[in-house]
């Protein structure tokens, strides 16, 4: 068998040092894959918590089970979420604090788009929490934090579109696309049914279908004149010390970086 001459090794052993020293380090990856696969966990919760708030109950999907995987889902996408939190922290490219995970908007590093998901994950916490603390709360607190809670959803996704640096992957695009429209498709549900209970409820049904447009067409025109356009890493606050830093982009041009997008 052939074999490579000691410098010829030592060359080829140089340019993958240097390839691994400036590509994406696993957390960078682990960060975007569980952030990714929370989204969906947060959608499939979602969607159970409007099933639970409407008694749904099938033979193929009983109360008791409805309600435990709703549970167990929940727990699912918070694991996921505390591993996206600590992978983006000590991953060093962003230079992400661990305060700036709990604290909105005290990140140097896009402000805005991370302190949506500092929010998003104090919510889950707020809702953990009181989860634990329910047998001290009254009902009316517990419900009051627990609605509350279905707006971790929405702040989870623009945290998503504004910081991550894979916001124009196309399939990615769809898959945002798609949990959209499954939660869309489960409020308009709920609404309905509400407003076939009671006559006043139509006002209920009205009023959410038109906060459902709006988010929607918000976030169509974000997308399209925010993540999609070029120069989107400056304007969403990227430091200028790191733009066209080393972390490449997925997707993006051979020797693209993250941060230049």
């Amino acid at each position: 068998m052939a074999t490579l001459p000691d410098g010829q090794l030592s060359l080829a052993a140089g340019h993958l040092l240097a390839a691994a020293s400036h590509g994406p380090s696993p957390l960078w990856y682990t960060a975007r894959a569980t952030g990714v696969v929370a989204l969906i966990l947060l959608t499939i919760t979602v969607v159970l918590g409007v099933a639970g708030t409407a008694r749904l109950s099938t033979e193929l999907l009983p109360a008791i089970v409805r309600s435990g995987l709703h549970r167990n889902v929940s727990l699912l996408a918070v694991a996921f979420i505390v591993v996206h939190v600590l992978s983006s922290v000590l991953d060093p490219y962003a230079g992400i604090k661990l305060t700036a995970a709990i604290v909105p908007f005290s990140s140097a590093y896009r402000p805005l788009w991370l302190g949506l998901g500092a929010i998003a994950f104090d919510m889950l916490l707020a809702l953990i929490l009181t989860s634990l603390l329910r047998s001290r709360l009254s009902q009316r607190t517990w419900r009051a934090v627990h609605w509350s809670g279905y707006a971790c959803w929405p702040v989870a996704l623009w945290h998503g579109l504004g910081t991550g640096t894979d916001s124009r992957l196309s399939w990615l695009l769809v898959l945002e696309g798609g949990c959209a429209l499954v939660v869309a498709g489960a409020i308009v549900w709920r609404l309905n049914i509400a407003a076939q209970d009671l006559e006043r409820h139509s006002v209920v049904r009205a009023a959410g279908l038109a906060g459902l447009a709006v988010f929607a067409l918000a976030t169509i025109v974000f997308v399209v004149i925010g993540p999609l356009q070029p120069g989107w890493a400056r304007r969403a606050g990227t430091p200028a010390s790191m733009l066209g830093s080393a972390h490449p982009a997925p997707g993006g041009a051979p020797g693209q970086s993250g941060a230049s997008r």
